[in-house]
C-alpha cells in the first residue's frame, strides 16, 4: 500500500478480519476462492508493511519484496477469473469465463518464471514503493493482465462482481495515470479496499444479470 508501514498494517488487519468473516458465509466450496479475496488482500498488505519496514535490511527486503510480487503478479491473474468462473452457473458466460481463466493462468505463470529467473527490487518513490517488474509493465502484459483481473469480471451474472471489475479497472486507470511509478503498489492498495465487494456480494442476496 502506498504512503507508511502504518497504512499497510492498518488495512491488512482490517481486510484479514473482513477476510475471515466473508470466508465463513461461503456456504459451498466453489464459494471459497471467491470468499477468500479480502483475506488474501489483507495478507498481501501486511507483507507491504513488512516491505515498508525492510529498507536497510536486504534480506527481509527481498523476501518480502518477492512475497508481494508473488500475489500480485501470479496469484491475482490466476485466482479472480477462476473465482468468478466458479460462481457461474449460466452455461455461455461459464464458456466466455474458462477462456478469460486460461488468460490468467498463462499471464501468472509466465511472470512466475520471470520472478524466478530475474530480480524484483522495491524503493520508496513520493511516499509509495516503486517495484522494478519490468515484464509486468509491458503493454501487451499489462493488457492481459487486465483482461484476467478486470474485465472478466464483466461476464459475470452476479451485479456486484460486475461493479468489482468496473471498479478495479477505473482504479488501475487511475492509479497508472497519477502514480506511474509506483503503480502497482497504489492500484493494490486500491483494489484490497474494493475487496469489501466481496463481502457485500456474501452478505446480500446477489441480483443477477440476464
Amino acid at each position: 500500500m502506498c504512503f507508511s508501514a502504518t497504512a499497510s498494517f492498518v488495512a491488512g488487519a482490517a481486510l484479514t478480519g473482513t477476510g475471515v468473516l466473508t470466508i465463513k458465509k461461503a456456504e459451498t466450496k466453489a464459494e471459497i476462492p471467491f470468499a477468500s479475496i479480502p483475506f488474501l488482500f489483507g495478507i498481501q498488505q501486511l507483507i507491504e508493511g513488512v516491505v515498508w519496514l525492510s529498507f536497510g535490511n536486504a534480506a527481509v527486503n527481498v523476501l518480502a519484496t518477492y512475497s508481494f510480487s508473488l500475489f500480485s503478479h501470479v496469484l491475482w491473474p490466476i485466482l479472480v477469473p477462476f473465482s468468478v468462473l466458479l460462481l457461474e452457473t449460466n452455461p455461455i458466460r461459464k464458456k466466455i469465463l474458462w477462456i478469460f481463466s486460461i488468460i490468467g493462468l498463462i499471464v501468472g505463470l509466465y511472470l512466475l518464471y520471470f520472478i524466478v529467473t530475474e530480480p524484483i527490487t522495491s524503493k520508496i518513490v513520493n511516499r509509495s514503493i516503486a517495484y522494478n517488474s519490468p515484464h509486468l509493465f509491458l503493454y501487451p502484459m499489462l493488457f492481459f493482465y487486465f483482461l484476467a483481473t478486470c474485465v472478466s469480471c464483466f461476464f459475470s451474472s452476479h451485479k456486484i462482481i460486475n461493479l468489482f471489475g468496473i471498479v478495479a479497472l477505473a482504479s488501475a486507470a487511475i492509479a497508472t495515470w497519477f502514480f506511474t511509478e509506483t503503480f502497482l503498489s497504489v492500484w493494490c492498495f486500491f483494489a484490497a479496499i474494493l475487496s469489501v465487494l466481496v463481502y457485500w456480494f456474501f452478505k446480500k442476496k446477489p441480483t443477477r444479470v440476464s
